[in-house]
Parts: C-alpha cells; structure tokens; sequence
C-alpha cells in the first residue's frame, strides 16, 4: 500500500502516507472513528509548520474542535519533530477505518524461529522486528543456496 498509494498521496497533500494508515494509532480509535486527515499543506519549500486538514462528522466537530492541541501533539510526536502547526476543520462524512481483523497472524505476532536468535525478540516495534526478521530469513536462505 504505501509504496503504490504514494504518488496519490502526495498529489493529494501528504507527504507521508503512514499518517492516513496509520491515523487510528495517532489519535486513537475514538478519534478516528469522527475525524481523518484529508491534506498537510506546508508552507512552500518548508516541510515544518504545516497546516493538517480534517474532515470531521458534523455532530463531533465541536468536540473534535476542542482536542485539536492533542491532535496536533500526537501529529507532531509521529513525524518526530513539528511537522504541523495548524489544524483546519471541514465538516463531512467519515469512513469508518478499516477493520483491524486479519484472518492469519500479522508479522509481529507469529513466533519468532529460534534459529534467528534472542535478539529480534527484544525488539519492541512490530514493524521493524518484522523487517528485520524477514531480512534475516532472506540472508539465512541465501546462505543456503550458496553452500
């Protein structure tokens, strides 16, 4: 998805498309549920400072109104730095964001092989104990081929 959907994204007004996929975990799902991200709009040749563009359900707009400084703070803590300094609100329909029920096992959450040793264990983000074991899967099986 990020890779096929990144062109659109940012023809769209986001620079990084994690923030449309992953706007559940920002804000948290009480949040998402009302309010999603439509546009970061950066002041030009800036990637700092930006203004982020809401769409809001129009019954939730005032309590959506009143969190803003939380929204902006969890935007700002996920980019790692203050990304955005503004937040616009535009009253419409929401999506409801997509069902968190895989049918198999994410990644993260499939045993890790013990031949991989403790060390990917310790990791805590999900997403990068599973790059990182898929990379250690693809060097154990090339190693294998050239014996």
């Amino acid at each position: 998805m990020p890779e096929i959907g990144r062109t659109a994204f940012r023809r769209f007004g986001f620079v990084q498309s994690s923030v449309v996929t992953r706007w559940p975990e920002i804000v948290g799902a009480r949040h998402a549920r009302v309010c999603a991200p439509e546009a970061i709009r950066f002041p030009h040749g800036e990637k700092s400072e930006g203004i982020l563009e809401l769409v809001v359900v129009p019954a939730h707009a005032p309590l959506i109104g009143h969190v803003v400084p939380e929204i902006i703070e969890r935007v700002n803590r996920f980019f790692g730095y203050r990304a955005i300094a503004r937040v616009k609100l535009r009253q419409g329909e929401v999506k409801p964001p997509r069902a968190q029920g895989p049918t198999t096992a994410p990644p993260s959450l499939r045993p890790i092989p013990m031949e991989l040793g403790e060390s990917l264990r310790d990791i805590g983000d999900p997403e990068l104990r599973a790059v990182l074991e898929s990379l250690a899967r693809s060097l154990g099986a090339q190693a294998d081929k050239d014996d």
